[in-house]
């Protein structure tokens, strides 16, 4: 059993490591509230633009049966797809890292075994970049130390870099892999089709089990009307929308992130305080212990000096009593 010192040393480094993880937890907490909120106010704007453009999109295929920008263009046979993978900087965040990592490699393995395509990697988040790195995967692009309140022009060069890997062939389709905000205690890893800029579709049961299930699209009694043309007008929304989309999926990854994060340094709190309480009771036991140990030697030192002073004053009466009878 661990001595009354060692005890005491880890009690102190337990409840240390308590107070860290309740500034964590009240810091994760304040910069969760912040991102939700901000995911929630931007969730309706998203989904109503998706709506939008799929209206868009299908009108003007319509009308000569060529799409009217290179976005929104299907490619017949896909050969390399690209993967947009936001994972966080840091840990301490329970399995929100691994979780995230998990689907979006799981998906790339799935698709792959039915297409036979190759995979390019863009990764948001430090987390993300150094799982694929040292699995081999090809990163091409990352990004990290995003601020906790991103803005929109904070999305701008991963979306050039998104864009710009679809519109040089360098990939015939990109995916968002990122994890869908729900609520403080429930985080779901979710992919998302990005670009082609159409819904996704596929036979592949296993495929759908990763991918997002999109907004309902009324396409019925829809009429737009374009000004000065609907070319015009797609050139200057569908890049727009691209990064809305990837801004909207960064939001709620930060809100996951931060409520995940919180919860884990909430348990990780109330398993110090039951270890600290756990230790304390052993460090009592072992309190007792060595006073008892000490209360029996002293008990026996007692005794053991009662025996001596015993056999000293018989030792004593007897040689008087010698003395006394040779002098008679």
């Amino acid at each position: 059993m661990p001595n009354v010192r060692d005890i005491k040393k880890r009690i102190k480094s337990v409840k240390n490591i308590g107070q860290v993880t309740r500034a964590l937890e009240a810091v994760s907490a304040s910069l969760a509230r912040k991102a939700q909120v901000q995911a929630f106010a931007s969730r309706p704007y998203s989904q109503k633009a998706w709506e939008v453009l799929v209206n868009v999109a299908s009108q003007s295929n319509s009308t000569n049966g060529a799409p009217l920008h290179p976005l929104l263009v299907v490619r017949p046979e896909v050969k390399t797809i690209a993967i947009l993978l936001i994972s966080g900087d840091r840990g301490l965040a329970g399995t929100y890292n691994a979780n995230i990592i998990r689907v979006a490699t799981e998906f790339v393995q799935a698709h792959c075994a039915q297409n036979g395509c190759g995979v390019r990697w863009i990764t948001v988040g430090r987390k993300g970049r150094d799982t694929l790195l040292r699995m081999r995967e090809q990163v091409v692009a990352e990004f990290s130390n995003l601020p906790a309140s991103p803005s929109i022009q904070t999305v701008i060069p991963i979306a050039r870099t998104v864009i710009d890997e679809f519109l040089s062939g360098e990939a015939d389709q990109v995916f968002i892999a990122y994890t869908d905000f729900i609520n403080t205690l429930t985080q779901k890893p979710v992919v998302v089709n990005l670009l082609p800029l159409q819904p996704f579709q596929t036979t592949d049961q296993p495929v759908m089990e990763y991918v997002k299930r999109e907004p309902t699209v009324t396409t019925e009694g829809r009429e737009y009307l374009y000004e000065p043309s609907a070319a015009a007008i797609l050139d200057e929304v569908l890049p727009r929308f691209t990064e809305l989309q990837i801004y909207q999926a960064i939001l709620e990854s930060l809100a996951s992130e931060y409520a995940a994060r919180m919860v884990a340094m909430r348990n990780a709190s109330e398993n110090a305080e039951a270890l600290a309480g756990d230790l304390q009771l052993s460090f009592n036991k072992a309190r007792q212990m060595a006073i008892t140990s000490e209360i029996l030697d002293i008990v026996g030192g007692v005794e053991a000096l009662s025996g001596q002073a015993e056999r000293i004053v018989a030792d004593m009466q007897r040689e008087f009593m010698m003395t006394e009878h040779g002098a008679r």
